[in-house]
């Protein structure tokens, strides 16, 4: 299908637009440093006199268990905003030259540096491309923090019903062609909101959707959130920064080297103000920033830049292996492949496992507890159906063989009754009354009972889990099949995030309308 990376593309085959192997080539000197780490290293070397905030006054004062496992020096890192190492919301120091760096090396104009995650790059993204009232085009399995961004935006979200597929019980990301039959029904949509990879790595027509977009004067937003290290490996999918979006915004932190909450913001645009988008991070950015996750960020990139080709190359060999093990000798056990992907119409990030566990009797939150508890692995995601094991740069070989070996234990020691689970969603085409946020700011609101909530607007989401996605939504109506699934969830005993009580009863509804 057009779109879609060959599956047999060669290590060392050049990407076309990718900065990479220029960086490496002929530029790598510059991309050799790190000019925020290499302030805040001078500085805490000098061992100043701290009368600053923190209170802690360079780990003097932290607590001295933790103190004796990290050590001292560290939290001389975490300093406050002063000029030897620069403003976040105003750099004029180490911090724009290391976000110009970061730009550079992902071959965009600009890079912002985000200390709140991704999720605050989501919000900053919808506030930076659309104005109260404009709507934009979205997945319905997009992150949570979109709807915070919608509801902060003001703007009215078009949503795009994401496509199941049971026999592998994944949900995918949006398609081109859905991109474009949404376009073409909503034309006056302002801007389409794309999440891929997906958390099991799965990609779809960036390029595609991205040409679509700018050929329609649309903006392209793209939360990257698992997908900062594409670019850097010319084996893997294409990535955001290559395909064309507007603003793409990764973590940093998921699956390059730096800590927690770091995150970057990338611009490449002419349909949106620059100015605009710095402004709107600093409005949701803390004046406090951790200079420590500030910079791993710097480091990541570093890092990534000069070695990322060879890192990731061996990460691939080591999940190829653990995928190929998989699926030839644990019998109850199933990795999908990137072929079997390809066909579909998507891209694979092969550096992630997703391991389907359905023909063992036991569900995938099962297996990911018996995993930690027996044999001191912790994944970072599991549902009734399958694990999601994120090796990241850091990842060894070892750490895939301990994982499946694990597995294939497990396959052997533990057995339960099969289950007929079923990976659906009601159709979640439903009509929307009012925008979110007019809901929410809303004093016009009440509870009624589940069974009464048919034809109510609803004042609140709830999202089941499995499969993850909003099934109720600020001003939508509910319908008959959403009342349903929603009975038939809570009669199973399984959780939906957003209810207030150990059982779903009861649903907020907006009255005044």
């Amino acid at each position: 299908m057009e779109g879609v990376r060959s599956s047999s593309l060669l290590p060392g085959t050049l990407r076309v637009g990718s900065i990479m192997k220029k960086v490496k080539n002929s530029n790598f000197g510059k991309q050799s440093k790190a000019p925020l780490f290499d302030t805040l290293l001078g500085h805490a070397k000098r061992d100043v006199i701290s009368l600053h905030c923190p209170g802690h006054k360079n780990g003097r004062s932290i607590d001295k268990e933790l103190k004796n496992y990290v050590g001292e020096e560290v939290f001389k890192f975490d300093v406050t905003v002063f000029d030897e190492v620069d403003s976040l919301h105003d750099p004029v120091g180490p911090i724009k030259k290391a976000q110009e760096l970061m730009a550079e090396a992902y071959g965009v104009e600009h890079s912002l540096f985000l200390v709140n995650g991704t999720s605050v790059g989501n919000m900053a993204m919808l506030l930076s491309a659309c104005n109260p009232g404009d709507s934009i085009i979205v997945s319905r399995s997009s992150h949570k923090s979109i709807m915070a961004g919608i509801i902060m935006s003001g703007v009215w979200p078009i949503w795009v019903q994401p496509k199941i597929d049971q026999n592998l019980d994944l949900i995918f990301s949006m398609t081109y062609d859905q991109v474009k039959e949404a376009l073409d029904k909503y034309p006056e949509a302002k801007a389409v909101f794309i999440t891929s990879p997906t958390y099991n790595g799965i990609v779809t027509e960036l390029s595609k959707i991205a040409d679509l977009c700018h050929r329609r004067g649309k903006i392209l937003l793209v939360d990257e959130a698992h997908g900062a290290h594409l670019h850097f490996n010319d084996i893997l999918p294409e990535s955001a920064v290559e395909a064309g979006a507007d603003l793409c915004v990764q973590s940093t932190h998921k699956i390059l080297s730096a800590m927690s909450q770091g995150s970057v913001l990338h611009f490449k645009s002419k349909f949106i103000d620059f100015n605009r988008v710095k402004k709107i991070v600093s409005m949701l950015q803390t004046t406090s920033p951790n200079y420590l996750i500030l910079a791993t960020i710097d480091l990541a990139r570093r890092q990534v830049v000069s070695q990322g080709k060879e890192d990731f190359d061996k990460v691939i060999d080591a999940a190829e292996w653990g995928r190929s093990y998989i699926n030839k000798n644990i019998g109850n056990m199933k990795c999908f492949t990137r072929q079997e992907i390809n066909k579909l119409g998507f891209d694979l990030d092969i550096t992630k496992l997703t391991v389907n566990v359905t023909k063992t009797g036991l569900s995938g939150y099962e297996i990911e507890n018996i995993l930690a508890k027996e044999y001191n692995i912790q994944l970072d995601y599991a549902d009734l159906f399958n694990l999601v094991a994120i090796p990241g740069e850091g990842t060894i070989k070892s750490d895939i063989e301990a994982f499946v070996k694990a597995l294939e234990s497990i396959s052997k020691k533990y057995h339960g009754k099969q289950k007929n689970w079923i990976l659906k969603i009601p159709s979640l085409a439903t009509e929307m009354v009012m925008k979110p946020r007019d809901v929410l700011l809303s004093n016009s609101i009440t509870k009624v009972s589940l069974k009464k909530s048919v034809g109510h607007i609803a004042a609140q989401t709830l999202t089941p889990y499995p499969p993850g996605i909003p099934v109720v939504i600020p001003g939508e109506r509910i319908t008959q099949e959403i009342c349903d699934y929603l009975m038939d969830t809570a009669s199973k005993g399984i959780r939906v995030s957003g209810q207030e009580n150990d059982k779903l009863r009861m649903v907020k509804v907006f009255t005044n309308f």
